[in-house]
Protein backbone atom coordinates (compact mmCIF):
# COMPACT_ATOMS: atom_id res chain seq x y z
CA UNK A 1 0.00 0.00 0.00
CA UNK A 2 1.10 3.65 -0.96
CA UNK A 3 1.03 7.03 0.76
CA UNK A 4 -1.63 7.95 -1.95
CA UNK A 5 -3.85 4.95 -0.84
CA UNK A 6 -3.06 5.36 2.98
CA UNK A 7 -4.57 8.88 2.40
CA UNK A 8 -7.30 9.07 -0.25
CA UNK A 9 -8.31 4.77 -0.27
CA UNK A 10 -11.70 5.74 -2.15
CA UNK A 11 -9.28 6.82 -5.20
CA UNK A 12 -9.19 3.69 -7.69
CA UNK A 13 -6.31 2.83 -8.81
CA UNK A 14 -4.24 4.04 -12.17
CA UNK A 15 -5.35 7.61 -10.54
CA UNK A 16 -2.72 9.92 -11.21
CA UNK A 17 -1.30 12.81 -9.25
CA UNK A 18 -2.89 15.60 -11.66
CA UNK A 19 -6.40 13.83 -11.01
CA UNK A 20 -6.27 14.06 -6.90
CA UNK A 21 -5.26 17.78 -6.91
CA UNK A 22 -8.38 18.29 -9.83
CA UNK A 23 -10.65 16.68 -7.25
CA UNK A 24 -9.42 17.69 -4.00
CA UNK A 25 -9.37 21.11 -5.43
CA UNK A 26 -12.98 20.72 -7.09
CA UNK A 27 -14.03 19.96 -3.45
CA UNK A 28 -12.63 22.77 -1.61
CA UNK A 29 -14.68 24.94 -4.12
CA UNK A 30 -17.92 23.31 -3.44
CA UNK A 31 -17.23 23.81 0.65
CA UNK A 32 -17.42 27.37 -0.14
CA UNK A 33 -20.49 27.67 -2.47
CA UNK A 34 -24.06 27.83 -0.39
CA UNK A 35 -26.24 25.24 -0.46
CA UNK A 36 -29.00 25.41 -3.24
CA UNK A 37 -32.22 27.02 -1.51
CA UNK A 38 -30.03 27.61 1.75
CA UNK A 39 -30.10 30.25 4.37
CA UNK A 40 -27.79 33.14 2.81
CA UNK A 41 -24.69 33.62 5.06
CA UNK A 42 -25.46 35.85 7.88
CA UNK A 43 -24.62 39.67 7.51
CA UNK A 44 -21.71 41.27 9.41
CA UNK A 45 -23.04 42.20 12.44
CA UNK A 46 -19.83 44.37 13.29
CA UNK A 47 -21.03 47.50 15.12
CA UNK A 48 -19.65 50.70 13.26
CA UNK A 49 -18.66 53.01 15.06
CA UNK A 50 -20.56 56.28 16.28
CA UNK A 51 -19.65 59.76 14.66
CA UNK A 52 -18.30 62.15 16.55
CA UNK A 53 -18.81 66.14 16.47
CA UNK A 54 -16.01 68.46 17.35
CA UNK A 55 -15.27 71.84 17.46
CA UNK A 56 -11.53 73.22 16.18
CA UNK A 57 -10.14 76.61 15.75
CA UNK A 58 -7.73 76.32 12.56
CA UNK A 59 -5.56 78.89 11.49
CA UNK A 60 -7.46 81.25 13.35
CA UNK A 61 -10.84 80.20 11.61
CA UNK A 62 -13.87 77.98 13.49
CA UNK A 63 -14.63 74.15 12.35
CA UNK A 64 -17.81 72.50 13.29
CA UNK A 65 -16.93 69.00 11.94
CA UNK A 66 -18.74 65.17 12.31
CA UNK A 67 -16.01 62.61 11.88
CA UNK A 68 -15.07 59.43 12.29
CA UNK A 69 -13.56 59.38 15.89
CA UNK A 70 -10.96 56.89 14.27
CA UNK A 71 -9.83 60.16 11.89
CA UNK A 72 -6.79 61.46 12.71
CA UNK A 73 -5.57 65.15 13.26
CA UNK A 74 -3.52 65.05 10.19
CA UNK A 75 -6.42 62.99 7.93
CA UNK A 76 -9.01 65.52 9.41
CA UNK A 77 -7.20 68.39 7.97
CA UNK A 78 -6.16 66.98 4.81
CA UNK A 79 -8.98 64.45 3.71
CA UNK A 80 -12.18 66.73 5.43
CA UNK A 81 -10.55 70.81 5.41
CA UNK A 82 -8.25 70.27 2.05
CA UNK A 83 -5.19 71.77 4.11
CA UNK A 84 -2.69 69.60 2.60
CA UNK A 85 0.47 71.27 3.45
CA UNK A 86 0.70 69.01 6.34
CA UNK A 87 2.10 65.78 4.80
CA UNK A 88 1.84 62.27 4.97
CA UNK A 89 5.31 61.24 5.17
CA UNK A 90 5.75 57.51 7.18
CA UNK A 91 2.22 58.11 9.37
CA UNK A 92 4.43 56.65 12.46
CA UNK A 93 5.51 59.74 13.49
CA UNK A 94 9.33 59.11 12.86
CA UNK A 95 9.78 61.60 10.26
CA UNK A 96 7.87 65.25 11.24
CA UNK A 97 6.10 66.01 8.08
CA UNK A 98 3.22 65.93 9.18
CA UNK A 99 4.09 68.46 12.34
CA UNK A 100 1.56 71.23 12.92
CA UNK A 101 1.22 73.23 16.31
CA UNK A 102 -1.62 72.70 18.66
CA UNK A 103 -2.13 75.39 21.54
CA UNK A 104 0.80 76.76 20.67
CA UNK A 105 2.58 73.33 20.83
CA UNK A 106 4.25 71.36 18.17
CA UNK A 107 2.98 67.56 17.56
CA UNK A 108 3.02 64.93 14.63
CA UNK A 109 -0.32 65.53 13.67
CA UNK A 110 -0.65 61.29 12.43
CA UNK A 111 -0.32 60.49 15.65
CA UNK A 112 -3.42 62.06 17.35
CA UNK A 113 -7.19 61.57 17.05
CA UNK A 114 -8.81 64.34 16.11
CA UNK A 115 -11.42 64.06 18.45
CA UNK A 116 -8.46 64.57 21.52
CA UNK A 117 -8.71 67.99 20.41
CA UNK A 118 -11.96 69.34 20.49
CA UNK A 119 -11.91 73.06 21.65
CA UNK A 120 -8.34 73.29 20.80
CA UNK A 121 -6.30 75.98 18.45
CA UNK A 122 -4.40 74.23 15.47
CA UNK A 123 -1.67 76.03 13.13
CA UNK A 124 -0.99 74.89 9.97
CA UNK A 125 1.23 76.15 7.54
CA UNK A 126 -1.11 77.50 5.78
CA UNK A 127 -1.98 79.76 8.82
CA UNK A 128 1.67 80.79 9.07
CA UNK A 129 1.71 83.40 5.95
CA UNK A 130 0.71 83.41 2.28
CA UNK A 131 2.95 84.00 -0.62
CA UNK A 132 2.34 88.53 -0.21
CA UNK A 133 3.27 88.37 3.25
CA UNK A 134 5.79 85.26 4.34
CA UNK A 135 5.99 84.56 8.04
CA UNK A 136 9.35 85.50 9.22
CA UNK A 137 10.67 82.04 9.08
CA UNK A 138 9.14 81.13 5.68
CA UNK A 139 11.36 84.09 4.20
CA UNK A 140 13.94 82.56 6.01
CA UNK A 141 13.88 79.11 4.64
CA UNK A 142 13.35 80.60 0.65
CA UNK A 143 16.61 83.01 1.46
CA UNK A 144 18.70 80.05 2.94
CA UNK A 145 17.38 77.44 0.39
CA UNK A 146 16.32 75.42 3.40
CA UNK A 147 14.98 72.78 1.05
CA UNK A 148 15.45 70.63 -2.06
CA UNK A 149 12.14 68.40 -3.08
CA UNK A 150 9.81 70.48 -0.38
CA UNK A 151 8.17 67.74 0.79
CA UNK A 152 9.55 68.33 4.44
CA UNK A 153 9.37 71.74 4.30
CA UNK A 154 5.80 72.17 6.30
CA UNK A 155 6.65 70.32 8.74
CA UNK A 156 10.22 71.29 8.98
CA UNK A 157 8.75 75.52 9.44
CA UNK A 158 5.83 74.20 11.68
CA UNK A 159 8.34 72.71 13.74
CA UNK A 160 11.01 75.56 13.88
CA UNK A 161 8.03 77.96 14.64
CA UNK A 162 6.92 75.93 17.88
CA UNK A 163 10.21 75.41 18.95
CA UNK A 164 11.47 79.21 18.75
CA UNK A 165 7.89 79.70 21.00
CA UNK A 166 9.14 76.97 23.35
CA UNK A 167 12.43 79.22 23.70
CA UNK A 168 10.75 82.10 24.30
CA UNK A 169 8.75 80.47 26.82
CA UNK A 170 11.56 79.12 29.18
CA UNK A 171 14.08 82.32 28.65
CA UNK A 172 14.14 85.44 30.77
CA UNK A 173 14.28 88.71 29.67
CA UNK A 174 17.83 89.63 29.34
CA UNK A 175 18.68 86.39 28.15
CA UNK A 176 16.60 86.86 24.86
CA UNK A 177 18.47 90.38 24.34
CA UNK A 178 21.77 88.64 24.36
CA UNK A 179 21.15 86.19 21.49
CA UNK A 180 21.68 89.29 19.21
CA UNK A 181 25.52 89.05 20.27
CA UNK A 182 26.16 85.69 21.84
CA UNK A 183 24.00 82.70 20.33
CA UNK A 184 22.84 81.26 23.73
CA UNK A 185 22.08 78.01 21.66
CA UNK A 186 24.92 76.59 19.20
CA UNK A 187 23.76 74.68 16.18
CA UNK A 188 24.51 71.44 17.80
CA UNK A 189 21.90 71.77 19.87
CA UNK A 190 19.20 73.78 17.59
CA UNK A 191 20.23 70.45 15.57
CA UNK A 192 18.74 68.33 18.59
CA UNK A 193 15.41 70.13 18.89
CA UNK A 194 14.83 69.88 15.47
CA UNK A 195 15.51 66.04 15.49
CA UNK A 196 11.92 64.73 15.29
CA UNK A 197 11.85 66.24 11.74
CA UNK A 198 13.90 64.58 9.24
CA UNK A 199 14.75 66.21 5.56
CA UNK A 200 16.00 62.81 3.26
CA UNK A 201 17.40 65.41 0.78
CA UNK A 202 20.44 66.50 3.84
CA UNK A 203 19.50 69.99 3.78
CA UNK A 204 19.85 70.36 7.66
CA UNK A 205 22.94 73.17 7.59
CA UNK A 206 20.85 75.26 5.16
CA UNK A 207 17.71 74.59 7.43
CA UNK A 208 19.50 75.65 10.69
CA UNK A 209 21.10 78.78 8.81
CA UNK A 210 17.50 79.97 8.58
CA UNK A 211 16.90 79.21 12.01
CA UNK A 212 19.82 81.37 13.25
CA UNK A 213 18.93 83.93 11.08
CA UNK A 214 14.86 84.19 12.88
CA UNK A 215 16.54 83.63 15.95
CA UNK A 216 19.25 86.33 15.88
CA UNK A 217 16.64 89.02 14.27
CA UNK A 218 14.03 88.37 17.05
CA UNK A 219 16.39 88.40 19.37
CA UNK A 220 17.46 91.92 18.08
CA UNK A 221 13.91 93.39 17.67
CA UNK A 222 13.36 92.30 21.17
CA UNK A 223 16.58 94.17 22.17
Amino acid sequence: MTAMDVMHPEIQDGCTRRTVLITSAAGVVAATLPLAGGAAPAADTAQVAPLAELTLRINGQPHSLTVDPRVTLLDLLREHLHLTGAKKGCDHGQCGACTVMVNGRRINSCLTLAVMHDGDAVTTIEGLGDPKKLHPMQAAFVKHDGYQCGYCTPGQICSAVGMLDEMRRGMPSHVTRDIAVRPLFSDEELRERMSGNICRCAGYPNIIAAIREVVEKTAGAAA
